[in-house]
């Protein structure tokens, strides 16, 4: 019997390896997006303190109303834009990318993509 592959189990230790290597500082904290199937979250983390000091998805009510016409690809965008725009006003400047084992393609990419545009450093 052929067994089907968990991809969520093989992003999960993908996303492991790479979090050996990726921290977040207060200097430069963590920017990691969680893709679902019909959403998307980003989150600005500073993994010494064990705090989120930024959100943003397209389940929050302020982005909720824009999302609904566009599509997947382009609030993902949208999202990488908000979450550089409260970034910016929280004082962050500079963050390090963690794409959460998702492979750096699609609606991941849109997310930096959005984020570098409205300003914010990787």
């Amino acid at each position: 019997m052929i067994k089907k592959i968990d991809k969520n189990a093989v992003r999960a230790k993908r996303h492991a390896r790479m979090r050996y290597k990726i921290s977040g500082t207060a200097e430069r904290p963590r920017l990691n997006v969680y893709r679902s199937l019909n959403n998307i979250t980003a989150q600005i983390i500073d993994d010494v303190k064990g705090v989120t000091l930024v959100s943003c998805s397209t389940l929050d009510k302020d982005l909720a109303s824009k999302v609904a016409e566009l599509t997947k690809t382009e609030a993902s965008k949208l999202v990488g834009e908000t979450i550089a725009k409260k970034a910016l006003a929280a004082g962050i400047e500079q963050v390090v990318f963690d794409r959460g084992g998702y492979l750096y393609t699609g609606r991941v990419k849109m997310v930096a993509d959005g984020a570098r545009e409205a300003g914010l450093k990787f």
